[in-house]
């Protein structure tokens, strides 16, 4: 399918062609007929693409704070790999749309193929073909106008401002900015019989306000503009006013207060400062200010979006989704009516003028849709081949297919691959069309598929890396060893111990077939040029090893959190560091005694784990979440036979031995991922033994349940 994108690198933009989505759990996949332009977030998220370097980091410094703090702790080389990711990825555009259901996913009521549907949110893109999950999906009337119901995701947004003003029939409300957003919200006042005053540094927006949404329309430099309004309203002033305008200025904020009433409300809609002068109006008026949180109770919690878990309407009466319904309702019911808005209809192929238009200002317009072609035939296809490489990959010893390639992928497993003869890059999916065709084009692969069995069903891939969300990775694993194929699964294996038995049975079974997969994990710091060092150095025998990692807090509705997605961050994370003081010493773990800091969250995300080896070994993982960033992130300490190393973050080894001190310094952090995929592929192509046995790979698992399980017994537990 095609799909309108563009690079923020340079901004800029192509139709391309991507794999067509899949129907994923919760969704609808949508055959777009509309879909929306908005001009204040895309026009500014095109511009700022189209800027230079310079004029991108002044558009977002916290994003070049980000970059600086990477910088700091990861080097130059990642911190470039994170950019250039982010850069030369296509990204997708768009977020309103409407169309025609042409499939729905097993777990989904209250749709079938053939409805008629408006879509909001990233996913509802400028694309041919979209899937949508369904809280950001309304079902409409047989005889719905397309046209109208593209406009679901900012009438939805006008909607909420409009209920959190919550005003009463006869008050009078003002609207500071009517672009499209403002004119939704007026439209939606005066259909619930309130007064609209409109007011616009724009004359022209004024203007059309003034003949379809508005009682009194004025430009913001109008003289005497405050008496003005102050007038119309018998001296009383606003009851509310809407801010929908986009500006670095406090002039909408301070203008509004100074034109409402007293006790009046202030609900900010639009990306604007909020800064407000305190005297005269804020403080004497006793204004209330409101922030409207985009389309409505729901936006940006992963549980309402993502899983569909709605909220009782009896206790949130208008979610986002309600609000969208209530939006087409008044459409349907010809309450509202936009088909004045519309002033520019484009083609998909046709769209980058759209763009250029907006951009330089070369047409007056308001909104913009773009049409796809709704009578072509469906041709669903999951697979993008793009370039002609027949015999290549049946020739190669390690022929690679990639099951997930996002920011880790991206900076520490694909430029590691080596490109040596008998290592090839055949086949990508990942989440989205747009982010498989990015990793494609920039690394090379034959083909970008949004279709695991493309992947796991290709004769000529042996070897998948797996780098999905962690609930994802031992359904993978196993389905690869059945497969016949060699497995790279970044950490953690699994979630569960049923899993864990599942991916132990399904290898062990395809080792009896004889097609001895290797299983290879991403515990890469064993791999590290220091810890091997530190390793060589102390030599053999009981060691006593402390590893302090300040984790820094993650928020608790981020997935990794989730115990059902990320696993939380023992299982997450700390796998990583259970399996370090392993390597270090040689032997398996055979007892864990946990302690987990209560906090009112329960995140488990503050731990000691303390550890029994067969060797006589012991070990400490104090994993910590709530201190301080500026704190170098991980510290190794081992005492061994009258010798104690001290490893600093992957970057500084001392040796402390006979009353003196070595040091080994690295130029920046190294982490081992380099060594570790090449070590990988190393025994692919040479049949060679995995780098990390599986006995070691299989216990690491089975220590992060373990150490949750001691921490809520309070009890040593086995392993």
């Amino acid at each position: 399918m095609r799909q309108l994108t563009q690079k923020l690198k340079d901004g800029s933009m192509q139709i391309i062609d991507v794999p067509e989505p899949l129907v994923g759990a919760g969704s609808v996949l949508v055959k777009n007929h509309f879909s929306l332009i908005s001009a204040g977030t895309e026009g500014s998220t095109v511009k700022t693409a189209r800027m230079g370097y310079l004029g991108k980091a002044k558009e977002r410094p916290q994003q070049v704070k980000q970059i600086i703090d990477t910088l700091k702790s990861q080097g130059v080389v990642q911190t470039y790999r994170a950019v250039m990711k982010k850069l030369d990825a296509y990204s997708p555009l768009g977020y309103s749309s409407a169309g025609r259901v042409i499939g729905v996913a097993p777990d989904v009521r209250g749709f079938v193929a053939g409805d008629l549907v408006a879509c909001g949110g990233l996913t509802a893109s400028h694309a041919e073909v979209v899937s949508v999950p369904v809280n950001l999906c309304v079902k409409l009337k047989a005889d719905a106008d397309l046209k109208a119901a593209a406009y679901n995701t900012l009438g939805a947004i006008a909607l909420q401002g409009v209920r959190q003003a919550d005003l009463r029939l006869g008050e009078t409300c003002a609207v500071i900015g009517m672009g499209l957003l403002g004119q939704l919200t007026g439209l939606l006042l005066r259909a619930s019989g309130v007064r609209v005053i409109a007011a616009d540094v724009d004359p022209f927006m004024v203007h059309i306000a003034a003949e379809h949404c508005a009682d009194i329309a004025m430009t913001r430099d109008d003289p005497g503009i405050e008496g003005r309004i102050l007038e119309s309203t018998q001296g009383l002033g606003c009851d509310a006013v809407i801010i929908t305008a986009a500006s670095s200025s406090l002039d909408p904020i301070n203008f509004a207060g100074a034109i409402s009433r007293k006790k009046g409300t202030i609900v900010v809609v639009g990306a604007v400062p909020t800064g407000f002068d305190r005297d005269p109006h804020f403080y004497k008026k006793e204004l209330q200010v409101r922030m409207s949180c985009s389309y409505g109770p729901g936006r940006y919690d992963p549980s309402y979006e993502e899983k569909g878990i709605d909220y009782p309407p009896a206790y949130v009466r208008w979610t986002e989704k309600r609000n969208m319904e209530s939006f087409q309702d008044l459409l349907h019911e010809k309450k509202i009516d936009v088909s004045y808005l519309t002033t520019h209809v484009f083609k998909l192929a046709d769209v980058i003028k759209a763009y250029d238009m907006m951009l330089n200002k070369q047409e007056r317009f308001v909104g913009i849709l773009i049409e796809y072609d709704s009578a072509a035939a469906e041709e669903p296809g999951s697979k993008i081949v793009l370039k002609d490489a027949v015999g290549r990959h049946g020739e190669a010893r390690a022929c690679i297919g990639f099951i997930g390639a996002g920011s880790y992928a991206q900076s520490h497993l694909l430029p590691n691959v080596p490109k040596e003869t008998g290592v090839s890059l055949k086949g990508v999916m990942t989440a989205t069309g747009t982010s498989s065709r990015s990793v494609a084009d920039r690394y090379g692969f034959q083909f970008c598929t949004n279709d695991e069995r493309d992947i796991l069903g290709d004769q000529d891939i042996n070897t998948v890396f797996i780098a999905t969300r962690h609930n994802s990775h031992a359904s993978y694993v196993a389905k690869a060893f059945t497969s016949g194929k060699h497995v790279f699964v970044e950490k953690p294996l699994c979630l569960t111990e049923v899993e864990l038995e599942d991916i132990r049975t399904t290898y062990f079974d395809a080792c009896a077939k004889g097609t001895a997969p290797l299983l290879m994990v991403g515990y890469n710091r064993r791999f590290s040029p220091l810890a091997l060092t530190m390793k060589e150095t102390l030599g053999d025998g009981p060691m006593a090893m402390v590893y302090r990692i300040n984790a820094g807090a993650i928020p608790a509705d981020s997935w990794i959190q989730d115990p059902s997605v990320g696993g939380g961050r023992i299982i997450g994370e700390a796998c990583h560091f259970i399996d370090f003081l392993t390597f270090l010493n040689g032997t398996l773990p055979v007892s864990v005694c946990a302690t987990s800091m209560r906090s009112v969250l329960n995140l488990n995300d503050t731990m000691t784990i303390n550890l029994t080896y067969e060797n006589g070994s012991i070990g400490n993982v104090s994993y910590f979440s709530n201190g301080d960033k500026g704190l170098p992130k991980e510290r190794v300490e081992v005492y061994c036979n009258g010798a104690t190393a001290i490893l600093d973050d992957f970057r500084v080894l001392s040796l402390h031995a006979h009353g003196k001190r070595k040091e080994k310094k690295l130029l920046s952090q190294d982490k081992g991922q380099k060594a570790e995929v090449a070590a990988f592929i190393r025994s692919v192509l040479q049949g060679g033994s995995p780098p990390i046995p599986f006995d070691e790979i299989y216990t690491t698992s089975v220590v992060t349940f373990k150490a949750l399980e001691s921490a809520r017994s309070g009890q040593s537990v086995p392993v």
